[in-house]
């Protein structure tokens, strides 16, 4: 991993990206499938819904989180920002490159599906990750967390 540690700003342009290409991803499934008159079942039709989920809500969500719980700027973050990242990027273009197969009527290589798997595994490693460093947040000093945590805590 890079030394140069992921700041807050990271989440937010990794969410807006994901919105851009969550929308644009709905756009190509309804035009390449109206251009091949195809009715059927494909994995394209959730490819947006991927981006939209994983990719743009759940960056919007570790932006609050960070917000409140000061996550970003550690080894930590940097390590679960690249990983789901990554595992987000594979998974969703092995799930394009199936549906794109499966409009054309192309078969679908028994490599696609495994690839897929492989980035699913390593999006579950990237939220594993979050899940522990957020652990070890809820779990520092008082005078570790943010200065709003700090004053309800007395209350």
């Amino acid at each position: 991993m890079s030394a140069r540690r992921v700041s807050m700003r990271a989440s937010y342009y990794a969410a807006h990206t994901y919105m851009i290409l969550g929308v644009t991803a709905g756009l190509f499934y309804r035009e390449f499938t109206k251009a091949h008159h195809f009715t059927g079942d494909t994995q394209l039709a959730v490819t947006h819904t991927h981006l939209l989920t994983l990719g743009m809500l759940g960056f919007l969500i570790v932006l609050a989180l960070d917000k409140q719980f000061r996550l970003s700027g550690t080894t930590l973050y940097t390590c679960f920002f690249w990983l789901y990242n990554a595992g987000i990027a594979v998974s969703v273009t092995m799930m394009g490159v199936h549906g794109c197969l499966t409009v054309l009527g192309d078969p679908v290589p028994d490599a696609v599906p495994i690839v897929a798997g492989i980035g699913h595994i390593v999006l579950t490693v990237g939220l594993i990750l979050l899940f522990v460093h957020l652990g070890k947040r809820l779990k520092a000093p008082l005078s570790e967390r943010p200065a709003t945590e700090r004053s309800t805590a007395g209350t």
